[in-house]
C-alpha cells in the first residue's frame, strides 16, 4: 500500500533520487502505513510544516489535516514556490 509524493523546488532535497532533469520533481512511494494525514506524511519525510507554502491531494488544494489513504497522489511545494491559490481557492481540510 503506497502514497505517491511528488517533491517539488527545494523540497527535492529531502528525497534526492538520481535520474531526474533539473527542475523535475522528485516522485518517492510512501508505504501508507500508520500515515492517516498529510501531517504524517511529512513527518516520515522529514520535512517542517514551515518549509511547504501548498499542498495538492488528488489535485486539490488541501491542508495538514487532509486524510491520506492507499492510492492516493499528494504533491508538496516549497515556500519559494508560493502560487495564489490560497485567495482563489479554498483549502480541504478533513477536521472540521
Amino acid at each position: 500500500m503506497t502514497i505517491h509524493v511528488r517533491l517539488y523546488g527545494d523540497l527535492r532535497k529531502k528525497a534526492p533520487q538520481k535520474g531526474f532533469d533539473r527542475g523535475a520533481p522528485s516522485v518517492l512511494e510512501i508505504n501508507s502505513e500508520n500515515t492517516k494525514t498529510v501531517k504524517d506524511l511529512l513527518a516520515k519525510l522529514d520535512i517542517e510544516r514551515g518549509e511547504t507554502s501548498h499542498i495538492f491531494v488528488n489535485w486539490k488544494y488541501s491542508g495538514f489535516s487532509k486524510h491520506v489513504k492507499d492510492g492516493d497522489r499528494v504533491a508538496l511545494f516549497p515556500k519559494n514556490m508560493q502560487l495564489l491559490y490560497k485567495w482563489y481557492f479554498r483549502r480541504e481540510e478533513d477536521d472540521g
